[in-house]
């Protein structure tokens, strides 16, 4: 597996729709999602998707266990989810901080839903259900956000919080949020 470089906001293929997974067992797949994950590992992210690094498929990985850009969360489970489909429950939204590896350095006060479900394939084919809360649902709407061409930049409500993370933060952002 290798490494692939994070493409940053303005590049055009983070702005666009990434097109359905149609086979599964393919090896380019297997491939792209071991990248993913050596890619997401090495950069220290919660989560990483496929057009961030190139591919414009609706494909997501997500999961944090012990990460020092995020110290303070509950537990996330490592997660491939292919063609995902997310349902609010509830109408209930909370603002947290966020960043983004395509948005490097930067921090966003970005309302989402407290709570979700989700749906879609994992990478062996199988299907994969889960409801979520607090962090784990903030990761799962950040990175599917990236498959329907939306950077979170673009959820901030109120500009003033927005901006880069040694200005906001100039102690050292704490972790937390996504």
């Amino acid at each position: 597996m290798a490494v692939r470089s994070v493409r940053r906001m303005g590049d055009p293929l983070l702005w666009a729709r990434s097109q359905e997974v149609t086979d599964v067992a393919a090896p380019a797949l297997k491939d792209l999602i071991g990248d993913m994950r050596d890619t997401m590992a090495v950069l220290q992210g919660a989560g990483l998707a496929a057009p961030q690094i190139g591919v414009p498929l609706r494909v997501v990985i997500f999961g944090v266990s012990a990460n020092p850009r995020y110290p303070q969360v509950e537990t996330v489970p490592d997660t491939v989810l292919i063609n995902p489909v997310i349902e609010p429950l509830g109408d209930d939204m909370e603002e947290a901080w966020e960043g983004c590896l395509s948005v490097p350095g930067m921090r966003g006060l970005v309302p989402r839903y407290r709570r979700i479900r989700y749906r879609g394939i994992d990478q062996d084919g199988r299907a994969l259900e889960r409801e979520a809360h607090g962090f784990h649902a903030r990761v799962v709407q950040h990175e599917c956000d990236h498959l329907d061409g939306i950077l979170y930049p673009l959820r901030v409500r109120d500009l003033k919080y927005f901006g880069y993370e040694s200005v906001l933060f100039p102690e050292g952002f704490a972790g937390g949020d996504a």
